[in-house]
């Protein structure tokens, strides 16, 4: 199988993306597969080794007169044009499989507020959030009638740009201007005090794995991007959980799975308030460099990363 492995783009994401392709191009098994790593840049998308242009008539290279096509593409860019689905609906266009969720599941994920609003009729635990844009006037009050602290972050992004804590009403402003730089919505919920945790979930197109639960203890008050992808956190996997707590972190993990209609892997994360998981988001491409969560997991189940990757590649194909 000659595989794209697709990375860059222009989110505030992309040093992120390249990360989690150099993990994928690492692993992949040269015995199954050879790949060509494939970068989103503004004037077009490069093969990085020839520094050829892709032809997005057909996704195909030509080197040295040779037409190179490709049977699969390992989308690797978190934010947008693939967390958001928008590049999905182009390689489904052209019958190509590729690594994630569909252009639907893809894109009604990446809208938190969004997602939220489809799974409340699925009995899922949610923080209280609402929604407000740019345009929106007099919106003090409705924050506050969440109570403090808030959760303040862009509504549709990743990695946890723009997200910020507020405790005291002073704080609401800036914490709005930062969000509003990535996005045009911003997603105000409620704060939850309580232990955070990670689950990833994927399928072989046969079975479905829960793996094992990851804590997430970050040294600053929230998951932020240096907790994420710096060290800046403690992440225990397998969990300090009872076995039934775990149990049920899995179960809602793979429900969620279902009922989003998710492919490939997907990292669904949590608050737990006296034994109730609340769902934070679900995150279509999740980190997959060698400090990300999914990685963890795969290894405390007993895989290699190559193994992963396969089983990712066998349920997608």
């Amino acid at each position: 199988m000659h595989i794209a492995i697709l990375t860059g783009g222009p989110s505030a994401e992309r040093t992120i993306s390249e990360k989690s392709a150099a993990l994928v191009a690492k692993y992949l098994d040269p015995s199954k597969y050879t790949w060509r790593m494939i970068v989103l840049e503004s004037d077009g998308w490069i093969d990085q080794a020839s520094g050829i242009k892709v032809d997005r008539n057909d996704f195909s290279l030509t080197i040295h007169s040779r037409k190179e096509t490709f049977d699969y593409v390992f989308l690797m860019i978190h934010g947008t044009p693939a967390e958001d689905g928008k590049i999905q609906g182009y390689f489904e266009m052209l019958d190509i499989p590729h690594s994630t969720c569909d252009t639907l599941s893809s894109s009604l994920t990446f809208n938190k507020q969004m997602c939220k609003d489809y799974l409340k009729a699925f009995d899922v635990p949610l923080a209280p959030s609402l929604l407000i844009r740019k345009a929106d006037e007099d919106i003090s009050d409705r924050l506050m009638a969440l109570g403090l602290p808030l959760f303040i972050k862009p509504n549709c992004n990743g990695s946890s740009y723009g997200v910020s804590k507020v405790k005291i009403k002073e704080e609401l402003e800036s914490a709005l201007a930062l969000a509003f730089q990535y996005d045009d919505e911003v997603i105000i919920e409620s704060f939850l005090n309580g232990r955070e945790f990670g689950c990833g979930v994927v399928s072989d197109g046969k079975q479905l794995y829960a793996l094992p639960v990851t804590e997430i203890i970050p040294r600053a008050e929230f998951f932020t991007y240096e907790a994420k992808y710096e060290g800046a956190s403690e992440e225990i996997t397998p969990a300090n959980l009872s076995e039934s707590l775990t149990h049920k972190c899995q179960e809602l993990s793979k429900k969620l799975y279902t009922v989003l209609a998710c492919k490939g892997v997907v990292r669904f994360d949590y608050i737990l308030v006296k034994d109730v998981f609340y769902l934070l988001e679900a995150n279509t491409i999740p980190g997959m460099s060698e400090a990300s969560i999914v990685p963890q997991q795969a290894k405390a189940y007993g895989w290699t990363i190559s193994h992963l990757l396969d089983v990712i590649i066998e349920g997608t194909s």
